[in-house]
């Protein structure tokens, strides 16, 4: 992490959300934790009293949580569905047809028991609907090393950890 001028941040990804306060109004995050910042941002920053900002320094060998998450994505997914937007580390699978869901526990343990992340699911060996959604992963530091992920895609496998039969 890196404090920086406001001003300075374009291009930049937040470290922490900016909290808008307006009593009786509003009360919530204009801005999430792992947004990048662009020009039209700056005025909204400055004022919420935000003259510097925390951004997130990329490194080598380190990835930020959404990128992470998309690696996590890629494991998961198998066919007859489809991913969620990515945010906060968070990538939701959504079911493509009604079906069965089968999960290959064995790479589902080896993910979940690989520290600082881990994939939710639904039972398998079930039958889905159409829109159900199936799993969600999650990265849980908001940066996290290229080798710990690389360490669980090989203890994972190549096959895809959830299928939907239709």
């Amino acid at each position: 992490m890196k404090l920086v001028r406001t001003e300075d941040a374009v291009g930049q990804v937040l470290c922490h959300d900016i909290t808008q306060i307006i009593p009786g109004v509003v009360k919530d995050a204009v801005f999430r934790k792992g947004h990048i910042v662009t020009e039209e941002d700056i005025p909204v920053l400055l004022s919420v009293g935000k003259e510097n900002l925390y951004i997130w320094e990329k490194k080598e060998g380190m990835l930020h949580e959404n990128e992470a998450a998309e690696i996590l994505r890629q494991i998961c997914q198998g066919e007859h569905m489809h991913p969620s937007g990515v945010k906060e580390g968070k990538i939701e699978l959504i079911a493509d047809c009604d079906g069965l869901l089968k999960i290959d526990r064995r790479a589902l343990l080896a993910v979940n028991s690989t520290p600082q992340m881990m994939i939710a699911t639904i039972h398998g060996d079930l039958p889905v609907k159409k829109g159900a959604k199936l799993a969600g992963t999650r990265i849980i530091p908001l940066v996290i090393e290229q080798e710990k992920m690389d360490a669980m895609q090989a203890a994972a496998g190549s096959e895809p950890i959830l299928n939907v039969l239709p």
